[in-house]
């Protein structure tokens, strides 16, 4: 088959498709293009065969994420982690908003907050209900071996539960300290010693998706179907 023989086929194909999708009878098809839409699909199934056949599944990025969204929701972030498109990396955002915001015992919005309103109130702004004092927000989500497996986004309660701090990587934690003072970023100064519970929320970050079987797109498809009846040309030339 020669390239002017495939170029032709692919004319006639389209014609065809056009006529289809117009309603209207073709008056000009012929052997030659039945052929020529019977060669293209064929190569178009092989080139999906192909593509399929080195295909991969979606991976996770962390071990503690594949908890995500087992018995976890919005609405009740316990049992495991809230599967609603949120991160870590969303969380750490949005608890910088709050940066210089006054300590106020009791308080939840910009005029002030404590350290578990401020924690209560970043997921809040992405769409999970949180508890309100930190025992109970100590229980949230799945729970983080030692500061070594921390990522950013997870939440740091003290062993006397007195206190909590949002971790965010790099040995810094963003937190609502007392009276006086102002959320702010600091070195963390917690040692697994010091820690309650560290508790993850939402995944650490978004799982790595790739390709999986019968994925591919259709653009994917005719382009490597096309490269197959290019290669067969080549090889009758």
């Amino acid at each position: 088959m020669s390239v002017t023989d495939v170029l032709s086929r692919i004319s006639q194909i389209q014609s065809t498709i056009a006529e289809i999708q117009s309603g209207l009878p073709s008056s000009t098809s012929s052997t030659a293009s039945t052929d020529g839409a019977s060669t293209f699909a064929s190569a178009l199934a092989a080139a999906g065969a192909t593509t399929d056949a080195t295909a991969t599944t979606a991976t996770s990025t962390d071990a503690l994420d594949s908890t995500a969204g087992t018995a976890a929701t919005p609405a009740s972030p316990t049992g495991g982690l809230v599967a609603n498109g949120v991160t870590g990396a969303d969380v750490v955002a949005d608890a910088k908003k709050y940066l210089g915001v006054p300590y106020v015992f009791g308080g939840t919005t910009t005029s002030g907050m404590d350290c578990s309103g401020l924690v209560q109130t970043v997921f809040k702004d992405l769409g999970i209900t949180m508890p309100r004092v930190v025992p109970d927000q100590a229980n949230m989500g799945v729970k983080v071996p030692d500061l070594a497996h921390a990522k950013a986004g997870d939440i740091i309660t003290t062993k006397d539960e007195g206190h909590i701090v949002i971790y965010l990587g790099d040995g810094k934690i963003l937190h609502a300290p007392r009276p006086g003072k102002d959320v702010r970023i600091i070195d963390n100064y917690l040692t697994d010693a010091d820690i309650g519970e560290i508790r993850r929320i939402v995944p650490s970050t978004a799982a790595t998706t790739q390709p999986v079987s019968g994925s591919s797109s259709k653009s994917d498809l005719v382009n490597a179907a096309l490269q197959q009846l290019m290669a067969s040309s080549g090889s009758a030339a």
